[in-house]
């Protein structure tokens, strides 16, 4: 039995295993790698492996790092199924949708530059079409639930807390007399986080494969955070200007709304025009609305008291292009919260070009930033950036609100990896090399066997 990883090996983006039991090859996750063009580009690489040869995905969540590229290996000519919770396959059929449909823009754009110097064209990754058609392939399962998908194979998702639907896929592997039990944590959520449940716990395992993105590093505690909230938009209103939140449709937002609700008073949100400019996080907040029986505690308590968790009454989903233009014309008193997460497409970037060089305007970065990103370059203090080829000066105040994470930091995947019993050996994957290493060592300390494997490297289990 072994296991090859072709990405999220020293990164953060193109999550994508392949684990051979001897009998069945099946693929963890299938995700697009993102950042700059160059690394963009890898997506359209073929895939390393024959797609005949796969009996199975099994897709731990939505994000587009983990399932963005399941059109394209169905594209491909890979037939069998894919594996999720179903919470997971409501968000997929918005994100994937909005995937294929922004290739398809991205490739006529290429397209026009291509035509002016008489290059060829280039065919988008995947299309609309083809992103609802790859929808057919997804079989549904809920937490806890034990089924077995293939000789030798059983499958058992356990919450992992990190956006809905989210899972901690556990493997019951047998082949030729060995048994095996493996399980790959997805991205662990960050413990308290608002809406969902904390991460399950594992009680055994053989061997895990475990994210890395926050391994060197400890979060603000939430009480920090959101007292850190409350003076940032103090502040914001205070100076007159606009708050933009570049935030993923999925998760990150939702969390938002709930909290600016759930603090609506204290936090004087009654001063401001609240914008949720993305079709993508407006559908994927209904889909939340839906799943209720997934929250935790505190918040099918506040859906009960509040007739749901995201209705605020200033609060405007802005769909169309003409609706979010007209945000523009807003010079003060207005929070934005749009996508792209790490700023490096979406509405965001428009209403960037419109105030992020004003000295009164506000950043609120409230995610991971991958390097490469627009949103990176900001975090790290970048005076200058450009948006469609013009300079921008950045005038306005950068805040990062590191507590806001929906990843485990370094205490929370060490806590999550104690509760297991034995101290299994690990994988660590979904994570740059710097964090990588930090939580290697502090495994390494608490007895684990660690390895860190290269994109293609081959480990047996």
């Amino acid at each position: 039995m072994q296991v090859q990883c072709f990405g999220a090996a020293g990164e953060v983006t193109g999550s994508c295993l392949l684990l051979e039991t001897g009998r069945h090859r099946l693929l963890l996750d299938c995700g697009l790698f993102q950042g700059s063009r160059e690394e963009e580009e890898r997506n359209r690489e073929e895939f390393p492996f024959p797609l005949d040869s796969i009996d199975a995905v099994i897709l731990s969540h939505a994000h587009l790092d983990h399932s963005g590229r399941i059109p394209l290996l169905i594209k491909a000519g890979y037939t069998g199924p894919v594996y999720a919770h179903a919470a997971t396959r409501d968000l997929c059929r918005i994100m994937l949708k909005d995937s294929g449909y922004l290739n398809e823009k991205d490739a006529q754009w290429e397209n026009r530059k291509r035509q002016r110097k008489g290059l060829k064209p280039v065919e988008p990754i995947y299309t609309l079409e083809e992103a609802k058609a790859s929808m057919r392939a997804f079989r549904t399962l809920r937490y806890d639930q034990r089924r077995r998908i293939l000789p030798g194979v059983h499958l058992r998702l356990r919450d992992a807390g990190h956006i809905l639907g989210s899972a901690i896929v556990e493997l019951e592997l047998e082949a030729n007399g060995t048994r095996r039990r493996l399980v790959y944590t997805g991205d662990l959520g960050h413990r308290g986080a608002p809406i969902l449940r904390d991460p399950a716990r594992v009680e055994t395992a053989d061997q895990i494969i475990m994210e890395s993105t926050y391994g060197d590093r400890s979060h603000r505690s939430w009480e920090a955070t959101w007292t850190e909230m409350a003076e940032v938009l103090d502040s914001a209103a205070n100076s007159g200007g606009n708050v933009m939140v570049p935030a993923f449709a999925v998760g990150r937002t939702q969390e938002l709304l709930y909290a600016m609700q759930m603090n609506y008073h204290d936090w004087g949100m009654d001063r401001w025009q609240i914008f949720l400019d993305s079709p993508m996080a407006i559908e994927a907040t209904r889909v939340y609305s839906r799943h209720v029986d997934l929250y935790d505690a505190e918040a099918r308590t506040g859906h009960a008291r509040h007739d749901g968790l995201f209705d605020l009454p200033n609060l405007r989903m802005t769909r169309t292009a003409n609706q979010s233009m007209a945000i523009n014309r807003i010079r003060s008193g207005a929070i934005i919260i749009a996508g792209s997460g790490m700023c490096t497409g979406g509405r965001i970037k428009h209403h960037f070009k419109h105030n992020l060089w004003r000295s009164d305007s506000h950043v609120l970065i409230v995610g991971f930033q991958a390097s490469g990103t627009l949103g990176r370059r900001l975090v790290d203090g970048a005076t200058h950036v450009r948006l469609w080829g013009e300079t921008i000066r950045v005038g306005a105040q950068i805040h990062t609100i590191g507590g806001l994470s929906a990843h485990a930091d370094q205490a929370g995947l060490l806590e999550w990896y104690e509760g297991i019993a034995g101290r299994p050996p690990v994988i660590l994957v979904h994570g740059e090399d710097d964090p990588r290493e930090c939580l290697a060592g502090a495994l390494r300390e608490r007895g684990a066997k660690v390895r860190l494997p290269q994109r293609g490297e081959t480990l047996g289990l």
